[in-house]
């Protein structure tokens, strides 16, 4: 059976340029178009599709307001399709948080094969049960966060690769986490711009300090850095102490920034003084940069199969054998502190 896709943007052009990179695959059908959240929902009804891709700024209803609804009243696949402008990134990383799938950029002069990743998304999140896209799949923990006074780093540095579901992932994780938190690095498959957003969200929603890393900058306990999409790769260096650093090269594994390029950095550099973490996502990215951090000494985590909305990542790296322990998201959080305190 093909599968089955519904457009959802307001402008015809876009509608027409999504559906022709669409039909390109037979195994996906385009079965209707929507102009608006109002024809959307009526044609929701009427087709029944298996997936949704629904523009971020729409009239009538912006497309965060209707992701909202159609996810609390019937919990649907959906991809969201932004503009690379601070109000679509924004509206993107929190439709991420309610339950989107994952989320492309429109093509643009700066990006224009944003849509080149676009039907491995659609084939993936028709693959996903539905009951793994509401954000209770990913529910924070529920566990006490520790006081800064109880927290002492102990000097290792944190290495967190994710993917598609990693917006949600990556909270719950962060929200676990006191002021004076075990350095932390982090590269998210995310779209250019879209990062920025992402670390400015999760730096007013948790305690430590969160920016997107930029070249050089000195990596210190109470702070995270997540790497810049789409424009270099993210690694770590020893200048008199550990640094970040904004490598532009090819990408690695279709990204970049890569994961695997981060976590081979942080083995070679810190070894057994890391902990890497690996989440969510489509994929093999990641899985044998985790077995160079284990393979130096290094603890190594992955998210387990049933809080993984795609797992991919952390499939390919249990199975080549990078991950020394298997956890559900909402004990990963709890396990790095407990790894990296005093």
């Amino acid at each position: 059976m093909s599968i089955r896709v519904l457009i959802v943007d307001d402008s015809a052009t876009m509608r027409g340029l999504i559906a022709a990179t669409l039909q390109k695959d037979p195994a996906i059908e385009v079965v209707g178009q929507a102009a608006d959240p109002l024809e959307a929902r009526r044609a929701i009804k009427a087709v029944d599709p298996d997936v949704v891709t629904l523009d971020v700024e729409m009239p009538n209803m912006n497309g965060l307001d209707f992701l909202e609804k159609i996810m609390q009243l019937r919990p649907t696949r959906v991809i969201m399709v932004s503009s690379l402008t601070e109000r679509g990134a924004s509206a993107t990383i929190r439709a991420l948080e309610i339950g989107a799938f994952d989320c492309v950029a429109k093509p643009s002069v700066k990006d224009p094969r944003s849509f080149d990743g676009l039907i491995a998304k659609i084939k993936a999140i028709a693959a996903t049960p539905i009951a793994r896209l509401a954000p209770a799949a990913h529910t924070r923990s529920a566990e006490p966060k520790p006081p800064a006074a109880q927290f002492k780093p102990d000097g290792r540095i944190v290495a967190i690769g994710s993917s598609t579901g990693g917006v949600e992932a990556l909270l719950t994780i962060l929200s676990t986490f006191p002021e004076n938190c075990p350095p932390t690095v982090i590269t998210q498959h995310m779209p250019a711009m879209f990062t920025a957003s992402f670390a400015a969200r999760l730096d007013r929603l948790c305690k430590p300090h969160v920016r997107e890393a930029v070249d050089g900058a000195l990596i210190l306990a109470g702070h995270v850095y997540v790497a810049p999409g789409g424009l270099a790769h993210l690694e770590i260096v020893e200048r008199g102490g550990l640094c970040c650093r904004l490598r532009e090269a090819e990408a690695v594994n279709g990204h970049r920034p890569s994961i695997d390029v981060l976590f081979n950095s942080v083995a070679q550099v810190a070894g057994h003084r890391s902990l890497g973490v690996i989440l969510t996502g489509m994929g093999r990215d990641g899985a044998a940069g985790l077995l160079a951090m284990r393979k130096s000494g290094a603890e190594t985590i992955g998210q387990d199969e049933a809080t993984s909305l795609v797992y991919g990542m952390p499939k390919a790296a249990f199975e080549l054998g990078s991950v020394a322990r298997q956890l559900p998201l909402n004990r990963i959080g709890a396990q790095i502190l407990s790894s990296t305190n005093q």
